[in-house]
């Protein structure tokens, strides 16, 4: 999640809404979740056919938060089903958001406040809006497991690397994506043992922080500017242990370095910028490039104007571009943060025109197919458990 506010769209409204007037919950999402152009997009069938016979990875989208059936096509929106396939994606990880503050800011939010929570009874969902940061992490894997059950095996959960190869290998006979489970806050594990119900639940990737300071430690965007907590530390052993990736989006620089020299696994950054194309506190600068690279992880490059500097392909080639030049072509990857409360050049149908961007750029396709999810593969095989 990038910024902007976040709701919980009303129960029942799964379904693609019929032409004309959207429902109250759609419109409201459709203000925060935008377009600056809408599909069809232009994208060669060269890049179609690359995406078809390459896994396409895609480390975060915050779609579950929208309390949508992300198994049917949406008026609104980034992601669902039906676009993931027309696009191309094998695999999308879905970030989990449970809280963020009233006013969100890039930087010095307060560690309080509940503006889901509002939001969520803004539009009749009471279960979300009482819950706890804990309960709504398991009620967005719930949703996610419901909607995988009756997808009849079109969207399949990844908690394994036996499940990620059954998805590699179904689609040569059809369209499948995998989904992979990621939490984005630390704020819904309040103690170190909430890990293992977590996972029990299926996420597979955890981020300490996210909009604000929490227990485990400090966000890039927060006011105390801290590292890892004793507790953040025990969260990171107990997470590795069980075969879960670390996400370090939105960390503050202190707890970034505090993980990167704990870590006994690649570490990943979900979704962000490179300051060597777009300054902003959020987006990593080259040393944090390198220190991913370092642990054999990978940074997802997003696609949002604050992490870009631009608005189009064109900015995240650009982007793409400098991270490899610095950590390597191997430690590179894709990281939309559709769905985030952004406004996006285009939505996961239009995933292909990155590829034909990259061969513009002069990337062979031994590293297109590196940067568009071979890399994640490889980590995530090495990191999930067996």
């Amino acid at each position: 999640m990038a910024g902007g506010l976040v709701l919980a769209m009303a129960s029942g409204a799964g379904a693609t809404p019929p032409k004309g007037r959207l429902p109250a919950a759609a419109k409201l999402e459709a203000q925060f979740n935008r377009l600056r152009s809408p599909p069809p997009y232009r994208a060669s069938a060269e890049a179609r056919a690359f995406a078809a016979a390459h896994p396409v990875v895609d480390l975060h989208a915050d779609t579950l938060m929208w309390r949508r059936d992300v198994t049917a096509r949406a008026r609104v929106g980034h992601v669902d089903l039906p676009r993931l396939v027309e696009g191309g994606v094998a695999v999308q990880v879905f970030g989990v958001v449970t809280r963020v503050p009233p006013k969100l800011r890039m930087k010095g939010n307060a560690e309080r406040g509940d503006r889901m929570g509002a939001l969520y009874r803004r539009v009749g969902d009471v279960a979300m809006a009482e819950a706890d940061p804990t309960e709504r992490a398991l009620l967005q894997a719930e949703a996610l497991a419901a909607a995988a059950a009756a997808s009849g095996g079109r969207l399949r959960r990844i908690t394994d690397r036996g499940e990620l190869e059954a998805v590699l290998a179904a689609r040569a006979s059809g369209p499948v994506v995998g989904a992979l489970l990621g939490l984005e806050g630390g704020q819904a594990v309040a103690e170190a043992g909430a890990v293992d119900a977590l996972y029990a639940a299926g996420f597979r990737m955890l981020a300490p922080v996210h909009f604000y300071d929490n227990a485990l430690g400090g966000s890039a965007h927060g006011e105390s500017g801290r590292g890892l907590s004793p507790l953040g530390a025990m969260v990171l052993a107990r997470a590795q242990g069980r075969g879960m990736v670390i996400d370090l989006a939105h960390a503050s620089p202190a707890l970034f370095d505090d993980v990167v020299r704990r870590t006994t696994r690649p570490v990943v950054v979900s979704h962000t910028g490179v300051a060597g194309t777009c300054p902003s506190p959020r987006n990593l600068d080259d040393d944090q490039l390198r220190a991913v690279a370092a642990t054999g992880g990978v940074v997802g490059i997003g696609y949002w104007e604050a992490a870009t500097c631009g608005r189009g392909v064109a900015a995240v080639v650009r982007a793409i571009r400098h991270a490899v030049e610095v950590a390597g072509v191997e430690h590179v990857g894709l990281g939309s943060d559709f769905d985030g409360a952004t406004a996006m050049p285009f939505d996961a149908t239009g995933v292909p025109m990155v590829i034909d961007g990259l061969r513009k750029a002069g990337f062979d396709e031994a590293a297109i197919a590196q940067i568009a999810g071979g890399n994640v593969i490889r980590v995530l095989q090495a990191t999930l458990p067996e």
